[in-house]
C-alpha cells in the first residue's frame, strides 16, 4: 500500500525552522498504512528537512552553527554566476539534505519522545514550500 500527501507552507525567509511532526503523522494516518515507512522531501534547492527536538534553543543554535560553517559571501561561485545573495542558502540546504526516511509503526510515524521532523528555510527570502510525504507499507 502506498499514500503520498503535498503539505505546503509558507516561511519567512532564511532560519525560519518549521515543525511538521503533527502534518507527517496525518499523512501517515491518510495513507492507512500501518507498518512501513514515511518519506519527507522538500521540493527546493534551498530549504532542507531533518529530525531535532523542536525546542526554542535548538531552533535558534542549527541556524547558528550552519551560518558559522557555511555564511553568507560573494565569494561562492554561484553568488559570481547569479549575485542573488543565497549561493550560502544553497550549500547549507545540500549539507543538511531535502529529506528524511521516518519508520511507520501503528499507523503512526516512530519518533522518539523529543525527536520531532522539521522543514529549515535556507533561502534569503520568504517562500512558499511543498513538502512531499510519500508512505509505503502493510
Amino acid at each position: 500500500m502506498t499514500g503520498q500527501s503535498r503539505i505546503e507552507i509558507q516561511t519567512t525567509g532564511h532560519r525560519d525552522m518549521r515543525d511538521l511532526t503533527a502534518a507527517v503523522a496525518g499523512a501517515v494516518r491518510a495513507s492507512g498504512v500501518t507498518t512501513g515507512t514515511a518519506h519527507v522531501f522538500v521540493v527546493g534547492s534551498t530549504a532542507a528537512v531533518g529530525a531535532i527536538e523542536m525546542e526554542p534553543g535548538l531552533s535558534r543554535d542549527l541556524p547558528d552553527l550552519l551560518d558559522r560553517l557555511v555564511p553568507p559571501s560573494r565569494s561562492y561561485g554561484h553568488e559570481q554566476a547569479w549575485h542573488d545573495g543565497n549561493g550560502h542558502s544553497h550549500l547549507q540546504a545540500t549539507w543538511l539534505g531535502p529529506s528524511i526516511t521516518v519508520p511507520v509503526q501503528g499507523g503512526e510515524p516512530m519518533l522518539g519522545t523529543w525527536q520531532q521532523v522539521f522543514l529549515l528555510e535556507c533561502d534569503v527570502r520568504p517562500r512558499t514550500r511543498t513538502v512531499v510525504v510519500t508512505v509505503t507499507g502493510d
